[in-house]
C-alpha cells in the first residue's frame, strides 16, 4: 500500500447516515491475503486483512457486536504474505514472509512474526524467526509460512522450500526458539494445513506433487512424522483442517482431478461432498445447531460468490446442505462464532471492504443481513 493510502481510505470512506465516523474502505488491488476472523480474550471478534504495506485490524465495539472499531494499522513493510494463528490463550500471532534487498543484489528473505495479546491493544513489533537457508543467495527459496500454537503455548512455524522440503521451527512456552527441523518430506508444493488438537498433539496435511499425506506428532512436542496417505490430490491452497472430535482432524479440500470438494480423515477414504468451488481455501467451523453437533463450511465458488454448507459432524457421507448466498467477495470467506455462539461469516466485498453476516435467531442456520464493518 502506498504511503498514506490507509489515511486516504478513511478520508474517502462512506459516512453512515447517522453522521458517525466514516466507514474505512480497502482498495481491492491492495489486498494481499486474508481476511481472518478470530475471537479475542474478552469475547470480542477481531477481523484482519493484509494489504500492501500493512496489516489492518477491526475490533467489535462489544462482545457480540454489532458495531466495530478500526481499522488499526500494523505497518508491514516488505512483508509479502501473512497468515494468522491463535492459541487457547487467544493471543493472535501474525506470521509473515519478509522480502528485502536492493535492485541488482540478491533478495534476502526471512520469516517474521508479531503478537496481539489482548483485544483492542496494540500489536508487538515484528521479530524475525530467521531462515534455515543460511546462504544469502538461496534465502528466497523459502516459501509462504503456516503455523499453529499447541496447548502448552508453543508456537510452531512451518514453511516449504523450493526444493520440495518442509521445515519447522518452534518457540517453546518460555519464548526460546529451537533450531530448524526438517520434516523429511519430498515434493512438497506449499505450506501444510496445520491443526493443533486439544489432546496436545499436532497434525498436518502435506500436499505433494502427486498426492497428500498426514504428518503427526507421536507425542506432544515431538517433530511430526509421516502417517497415512490420503488418496486424493488437493488443489494447491485449498485445504483446511478442523478438529471434529478430540484428537481427530477432518480436512476439507478441493480435489484437483474432479474439481469438487471432498472431506477426508487419516485412515479413511475421501468423501465427495459436491460443490463448485473456485481456486481458494475452504473454511470450516464446529458448531451446535438445534442441539446437534455440526460442521459449517464456506468457500468462494467459480462465480465469485460465497457458498455456505452444513452437515452433521463427521457425517459428510449423509450429505452437505449447500446455500449460495448470492454475495460476491474477494478471496476466501472465513468463519467464527461470536460471544453469543452465533455463526459469523466474513469476507472482503467486491469493493475491498470487510463484509459480514451473523446467524439469525431461530432454528437451523439462517444468516441475517450482510453489513460492512
Amino acid at each position: 500500500m502506498r504511503a498514506g493510502t490507509v489515511r486516504d481510505n478513511e478520508r474517502q470512506g462512506r459516512r453512515p447516515a447517522d453522521g458517525s465516523r466514516p466507514i474505512p474502505t480497502v482498495r481491492p488491488d491492495a489486498v494481499l491475503s486474508g481476511p481472518w476472523l478470530l475471537p479475542g480474550h474478552d469475547g470480542r471478534l477481531l477481523a484482519y486483512a493484509h494489504v500492501d504495506g500493512a496489516v489492518l485490524r477491526w475490533t467489535e465495539d462489544g462482545a457480540g457486536g454489532p458495531g466495530w472499531q478500526g481499522p488499526d494499522v500494523l505497518p508491514a513493510a516488505d512483508v509479502t504474505r501473512c497468515t494468522l494463528i491463535q492459541g487457547t490463550n487467544r493471543y493472535v500471532h501474525v506470521i509473515g514472509r519478509r522480502v528485502r534487498g536492493s535492485a541488482g543484489g540478491p533478495l534476502v528473505v526471512d520469516l517474521v512474526y508479531a503478537i496481539q495479546y489482548q483485544a483492542g491493544r496494540p500489536m508487538s513489533e515484528w521479530r524475525s524467526v530467521g531462515n534455515p537457508l543460511v546462504r544469502r543467495e538461496r534465502s528466497a527459496e523459502l516459501g509462504v509460512p503456516a503455523g499453529a500454537v499447541d496447548t502448552t503455548g508453543s508456537l510452531h512455524v512451518f514453511a516449504p522450500t523450493a526444493e520440495g522440503r518442509a521445515v519447522l521451527r518452534r518457540e517453546d512456552a518460555k519464548g526460546r526458539w529451537e533450531p530448524w527441523a526438517d520434516l523429511k518430506a519430498t515434493g512438497v508444493r506449499e505450506a501444510p494445513a496445520v491443526v493443533a488438537a486439544s489432546t496436545g498433539r499436532m497434525e498436518l496435511l502435506v500436499t505433494t506433487h502427486n498426492g497428500a499425506a498426514i504428518w503427526y506428532q507421536a507425542k506432544p512436542g515431538a517433530v511430526p512424522e509421516r502417517g497415512h496417505d490420503l488418496g486424493v490430490v488437493p488443489l494447491p491452497g485449498s485445504a483446511t483442517g478442523l478438529e471434529t472430535s478430540p484428537g481427530r482432524v477432518t480436512y476439507v479440500l478441493t480435489d484437483l482431478h474432479s474439481g469438487g470438494i471432498v472431506t477426508v480423515r487419516a485412515g479413511e477414504w475421501p468423501v465427495p461432498v459436491g460443490g463448485a468451488p473456485g481456486d481458494g481455501r475452504h473454511a470450516a467451523l464446529a458448531v451446535t445447531i438445534d442441539g446437534h453437533p455440526c460442521t459449517v463450511l464456506a468457500h468462494r465458488d467459480h462465480a465469485g460468490r460465497i457458498v455456505i454448507g452444513v452437515c452433521p459432524t463427521e457425517g459428510e457421507r449423509y450429505g452437505v446442505w449447500w446455500t449460495d448466498t448470492g454475495v460476491d467477495c474477494l478471496g476466501d470467506p472465513v468463519l467464527a462464532r461470536d460471544a453469543r455462539g452465533r455463526v459469523v461469516v466474513l469476507a472482503l466485498g467486491s469493493d475491498g471492504a470487510p463484509t459480514l453476516a451473523r446467524q439469525s435467531d431461530g432454528p437451523g442456520l439462517t444468516l441475517g443481513a450482510w453489513t460492512r464493518i
